[in-house]
């Protein structure tokens, strides 16, 4: 639950604004790649103000019960220097990190080079620890040429480097059909792309399970917003907003495991012989202590999707990345002309600062 309290904004006017205790920032932008000195100076201000896409009317966001940060990004290595300012405040996080391999295809032709986001993603599991880290090869896309063996052969390469710096690899398929304007964009680039069937999922997620098991990778599979099951193979529903993750990462927080909540077991919980009574589903502490989360799914979100409720701070048509398969931006220009609109008053309290 987020709640509302009264806020004294910079002007020193009160407001009233929602106080989130996890931030997302963000689904919608790559705040870390473009927007990462404005979200902490706002983070140090205290405030920011997001602009709801579907009717235009913005509201007040206050970080002043923000424990926890969820950052998405396709080069974070701009978080790096600031990542100081989080220890300091007692907020925890972890990344997302989307290292796809599309270079030969130029579908996302403003992200660095892949070796340069693999040694970011290296730096960054050193900095921050390999669970705190995620690895997501997103969306899946399939064309004339970019086959499922060839969607396998790009992870295998970048997998080889990853391995040891996360624990997780998560994925999922492009559905063009469902995003008008992504068709439109892809047809207008001339990429000549697939859709997904069943059969193809079923080959793809196999394909990957039997290389993250022969080559000692281990990395927990899961998908992201995908209806297909894959249990069967031990592929989960992802969580990308994870409760039980955050908790492993801040459990020392005590009043973000009550939010959470999360309750710790304790040795104490012990039988005649001393063994332990544990419930079927609590999870391990990196201290070895057991919890149980109590966290529910958002309901605002996908039914397929596992995320625990969040306030996510970006806004759409901000990303100059100007991946041709977006489904955030309307348009490249849009997108870009609202950064420019950025650079020139970078400190405001929206991201676009109108």
């Amino acid at each position: 639950m987020i709640i509302k309290k009264p806020l004294i904004i910079e002007d020193g006017s009160s407001v009233q604004a929602i106080s989130p205790v996890v931030v997302s920032a963000s689904r919608c932008t790559d705040i870390p790649a473009f927007y990462a000195d404005w979200f902490f100076h706002r983070l140090q201000v205290g405030y920011s103000v997001w602009t709801n896409p579907f009717n235009g009317k913005k509201s007040y966001v206050s970080y002043d019960a923000t424990r926890f940060i969820v950052f998405w990004s396709k080069n974070p290595l701009p978080l790096l220097p600031f990542l100081d300012i989080l220890r300091k405040k007692n907020i925890g996080c972890y990344i997302q990190f989307t290292l796809n391999d599309y270079e030969d295809e130029n579908l996302e032709p403003y992200v660095p080079s892949l070796l340069q986001r693999i040694e970011t993603f290296i730096e960054l599991s050193k900095c921050l620890g390999k669970e705190a880290v995620i690895w997501r090869f997103d969306p899946l896309v399939l064309t004339e040429t970019l086959t499922v063996e060839k969607l396998l052969s790009k992870i295998e390469r970048i997998a080889e480097r990853l391995h040891g710096f996360t624990n997780k690899l998560v994925f999922s398929y492009a559905d063009i059909a469902s995003y008008r304007k992504v068709r439109a964009n892809l047809l207008a680039s001339g990429i000549p792309y697939r859709e997904w069937d069943e059969d193809l999922m079923d080959k793809f997620a196999y394909g990957l399970y039997e290389l993250n098991s022969k080559r000692g990778w281990n990395f927990e599979l899961a998908t992201c917003g995908e209806n297909i099951d894959l249990s069967k193979i031990g592929i989960n529903r992802n969580s990308c907003i994870d409760a039980k993750l955050i908790a492993r990462l801040a459990f020392q927080d005590e009043d973000l495991m009550k939010y959470l909540p999360v309750r710790i077991l304790e040795p104490a919980d012990s039988g005649l012989f001393g063994e332990q009574f544990l419930p079927d589903k609590s999870f391990l502490l990196p201290d070895g202590r057991r919890f149980i989360c109590s966290q529910k799914k958002d309901p605002g979100q996908r039914k397929s999707c596992g995320c625990m409720t969040s306030k996510d701070i970006g806004e759409y048509n901000t990303c100059p990345h100007s991946c041709v398969y977006c489904y955030a931006n309307s348009s490249k220009e849009t997108a870009i002309q609202n950064w420019r609109l950025h650079n020139a008053n970078r400190l405001a309290p929206t991201i676009t600062g109108k």
